[in-house]
């Protein structure tokens, strides 16, 4: 396979990231036009820096569409372990809840945020499995445990029972 180049290859990434129903990961794009990770990040970058909205996220890079969304948002505060990662996340989705991002208070950075878009246990699966194999630290773990979560559901209900049970385990604030 040919090596596309340049212009002519960003613009097929802007355009199957536009089409994606799903995240699409840096390895799944380098392998579709023949250049390295590494090119694919860079090529992010000046897509975005010309205002796409393209977003990372620990599944891949996804184009933030304007949805018309019109469930429920809210940001929550929590704490937990390294360990308790993965329950706090279930609870959220096992109710139906999307956890759209985390964002911890940085003493020297002030507000950082990660996208995170997670919407099922197959979702959180993933994140937790490539924390553990990446040994990549949380952005929780720069806060001992503290941090917010956006997170959305169809109903306002689904949010205040998913509220009422991270309350219940111990990891609401």
């Amino acid at each position: 396979m040919k090596k596309i180049l340049g212009d002519t290859r960003r613009q097929l990434i802007l355009k199957w990231l536009k089409e994606a129903e799903a995240p699409i990961s840096g390895n799944q794009l380098a392998s579709k036009t023949n250049v390295s990770r590494q090119v694919i990040v860079q090529d992010i970058s000046l897509l975005k820096a010309g205002n796409e909205p393209i977003m990372a996220t620990p599944q891949g890079y996804i184009y933030a569409k304007e949805t018309g969304y019109t469930g429920e948002r809210r940001v929550i505060a929590v704490k937990h372990t390294k360990e308790q990662a993965a329950e706090e996340l279930n609870i959220l989705v096992d109710h139906g809840v999307s956890i759209i991002d985390v964002i911890v208070d940085h003493p020297i950075y002030g507000e950082i945020t990660a996208s995170l878009h997670l919407k099922s246990r197959f979702d959180v699966e993933k994140f937790v499995k490539k924390v553990q194999t990446t040994g990549a630290t949380m952005l929780s773990g720069l806060t001992d445990g503290t941090h917010l979560h956006t997170i959305e559901a169809d109903t306002k209900e689904q949010l205040e029972l998913a509220i009422a049970a991270l309350d219940k385990a111990g990891i609401l604030i």
